[in-house]
């Protein structure tokens, strides 16, 4: 931890976003104090609201780990304000009242100490204003903070810094903000909701109001936005029932306040619309309601997902949509369709761009960014001017002019160059030149595009691509990552260079922010038990776990970058590394059991190796918990208790940092000695209560499974790794013939669901 880390918090506002924030400090390893008020009347528990609302963070998995909610003390701001003096950081997150935000920091400036940085989490409210009364001292240790909830889910952190703000004040948070929190940080100017609100809460207000103006439903507005956009599957108006339609009249009544009377706004404003305050008035605010413009109703036959009539105010069975312009594939394909989806999908990206390009200007100093907002802060597969790319800056050019409008300056200026992004690595500046991006974070785009030794060697399903620094990295490229016969040949391709020379250390790592590996490719599991060929399930089986075992036993350091999902022949592909560096948000495990399989290509082994390294009792009951549970881990702190991650291994709070970690740790074990393994591993005493006994009521394919598991780890005598392997193999190819494992499979594969048999 260097000097200039954040040590101690406090968080004021034990809200949803202040205990949430709270919350991911903690994970960061950071102690913290969250305030709230005292209840009115209360003598007993003066704390009692920042203690209840640490309690619904646990319960929400707002911490990595629930034994990190001992990180967090409640308090309050009457008795605790010397918490402000200790202090490295103060976060402000109070609800939306100037005169309360500026009571509180009377408060906290006659306490904090001279270095306490000081924030707030608003996005609504000038930082000018917030800081109007406060000494010299406060103001440049004073900035803006704006965390998207959920704070520990949510990977945007927008900062704002003020004209007397201290810039090594800004370098800290940035630096807090992106390797200790893990958030991307966008340095935003002191304009109305920054950038990712600014653009967002325009874009829903336009897509919601044409929508109901127009001769669409909700449920196809939200397909248009999902399916052409690249919205989350919510749509917009699933994404009002979200975040509560109850914050319509503060949050936009507050956009129309500070914006002047011809900004695009007020064109929308949806705070008079009369579908908005219909629902209002009968108190339908979305999820956290009896239901918003959607809601799930519960009948005797299973739940039922139900639309309401903006006419009548009452709700009916959701619809599927059946416009012509959802058949066709790609935004600029729905826009040009002659129906009424595609008048609709038409008329939003019209009015959206169109705003985005005479709103950049005075927002952002290149279009990036707010492509950038719109992706961490909305979970948009692409930002607006990415999508204005997508379809053409010549083509939206002629339907501009075509229809009689205005073509903004900007649109223009993207016309003249090629295009927002007319070329990697460059995009365009706001006052219409072409600029350089800043480097960001390693990426194996990055590398296969700019270093000079490119992809060192590729097939369909993976790549070996040069990091620099006699460094490669096999990314996978199918589908979630998952692995297959391609996969296995590039590790094979990729053991032989090394061992020739081409690189000294090699990094398992992807781009994919979703996925390291989603696992084995089922379908090929399943055409082989279709063809019931015991000859070719067995040597795709070895396969997989012969290549697995040559990467461990590579005499080149070997590193797995993980984040996301490393479920199943995934998680045995990054237990295969000699050292592994992952992101917070994994999600690691076995799930095989509910697919009629077990971890084959070395899980099994690996784990009961990890369990006997660290000194457990029982070493093979802990690699049988792992294989039979199916439990993902519920982060990598999560998988380093349950003893998937050794403490040896590396947790990155940033996942977008991981492959650059990764990187420098390879370099770090060239030529270091390796942990040295035992040869030979104690399995669970026969005479001990057995492994599955536990599972008497399960299913009779449950139980099938799970006693072959307990079977191959129990015995009286020490066995080899080799052994352990060859009854991996015997076990798996035992259980994929048999009709109900193979049930399971297909069920999977048909419905993303487990089979229950």
């Amino acid at each position: 931890m260097s000097t200039t880390d954040v040590r101690q918090a406090v968080v004021v506002g034990a809200g949803a976003m202040g205990s949430g924030i709270a919350a991911q400090l903690a994970n960061a390893g950071v102690t913290v104090r969250l305030l709230d008020v005292v209840p009115e009347g209360e003598t007993d528990d003066r704390s009692r609201l920042a203690r209840d609302a640490i309690a619904r963070q646990v319960k929400a998995g707002g911490f990595m780990l629930p034994v990190f909610a001992e990180r967090v003390m409640p308090g309050n701001v009457v008795d605790d304000v010397a918490a402000y003096a200790e202090a490295d950081w103060v976060i402000e997150a109070v609800f939306e009242d100037l005169a309360v935000k500026r009571d509180l920091y009377a408060t906290i400036e006659a306490h904090r100490g001279p270095a306490t940085m000081v924030s707030s989490n608003t996005s609504t409210i000038p930082l000018d204003r917030l800081v109007e009364g406060r000494d010299a001292g406060f103001v440049a240790h004073f900035a803006i903070t704006h965390f998207f909830n959920p704070p520990r889910q949510m990977p945007l952190l927008e900062v704002v810094a003020g004209v007397s703000t201290d810039p090594d004040v800004v370098d800290r948070l940035v630096a807090a903000g992106d390797h200790q929190l893990g958030k991307t940080v966008l340095r935003c100017r002191d304009t109305p909701g920054f950038l990712a609100n600014r653009i967002g809460n325009f874009w829903m207000a336009v897509a919601s109001a044409e929508a109901l103006a127009g001769d669409i439903d909700i449920e196809t507005a939200d397909a248009v936005m999902t399916r052409a956009f690249g919205t989350p599957r919510t749509g917009v108006f699933g994404l009002f029932d979200l975040v509560g339609i109850n914050l319509v009249p503060s949050i936009w009544t507050s956009f129309l306040r500070l914006l002047p009377a011809d900004d695009g706004y007020h064109r929308y404003d949806i705070t008079v619309n009369d579908v908005f305050t219909g629902l209002l008035e009968r108190g339908l605010v979305g999820r956290r309601g009896p239901g918003g413009f959607t809601r799930r109703r519960k009948t005797a036959d299973g739940p039922v997902d139900e639309v309401i009539d903006t006419e009548t105010f009452e709700y009916r069975p959701r619809r599927t949509p059946s416009d012509p312009a959802l058949q066709v594939r790609g935004l600029k394909a729905t826009c040009a369709t002659d129906s009424p989806a595609g008048r609709y999908a038409w008329t939003v990206l019209r009015e959206f761009v169109d705003y985005c390009c005479v709103t950049a200007p005075q927002i952002a100093d290149q279009v990036g960014l707010i492509d950038d907002a719109m992706k961490l802060g909305y979970a948009w597969q692409a930002g607006p001017f990415e999508l204005a790319d997508t379809v053409g800056v010549d083509w939206l050019v002629e339907r501009f002019e075509a229809e009689g409008r205005p073509v903004p300056a900007l649109l223009r200026h993207a016309a003249e160059a090629g295009g927002f992004r007319p070329r990697p690595g460059a995009v365009l500046a706001t006052d219409g030149g072409v600029v350089e991006l800043p480097p960001g974070p390693l990426t194996v785009a990055q590398a296969s595009g700019v270093l000079v030794s490119g992809v060192l060697a590729e097939n369909a399903s993976a790549a070996l691509v040069d990091l620099g620094d006699q460094v490669a990295c096999l990314t996978l490229r199918t589908k979630m990552n998952v692995c297959e016969p391609g996969v296995f040949e590039l590790i094979e391709q990729a053991l032989e260079l090394g061992e020739q020379g081409a690189f000294a250390a090699l990094v398992i790592g992807t781009d994919h922010p979703r996925a390291f590996s989603a696992g084995a490719n089922l379908n090929v599991f399943a055409s082989l038990a279709d063809r019931n060929d015991p000859d070719e399930l067995r040597s795709f089986t070895e396969r997989g776990q012969r290549s697995f075992a040559r990467l461990r036993a590579a005499s080149f350091p070997v590193v797995a970058a993980a984040r996301g999902l490393a479920l199943g022949g995934g998680c045995e592909l990054m237990l295969a590394a000699h050292h592994v560096v992952a992101g917070a948000e994994l999600y690691a495990g076995f799930p095989e059991r509910k697919v009629g399989l077990i971890p084959a290509w070395g899980g099994v082994t690996r784990t009961l190796i990890r369990a006997t390294l660290r000194g457990l009792p029982d070493p093979a009951a802990r690699a049988f918990a792992l294989a039979s549970s199916s439990a993902i881990s519920g982060s990598a702190f999560h998988a380093q208790a349950e003893g998937l991650l050794l403490p040896s291994d590396e947790i990155v709070m940033n996942g977008a940092r991981v492959l650059e970690r990764a990187k420098a740790a390879a370099l770090e074990l060239v030529g270091r000695p390796r942990r040295p393994e035992p040869g030979v591993f104690a399995l669970h005493s026969p005479r001990l209560e057995p492994l599955d006994a536990s599972w008497s009521d399960a299913s009779a394919t449950d139980q099938r499974i799970v006693g072959a598991l307990a079977a191959m780890l129990t015995g009286d005598e020490p066995v080899t790794e080799a052994e352990l392997l060859r009854r991996e193999i015997d076990v798996a190819l035992e259980l994929v013939v048999l009709p109900p494992n193979q049930d399971r499979m297909r069920h999977m594969l048909a419905t993303n669901r487990p089979l229950e048999n």
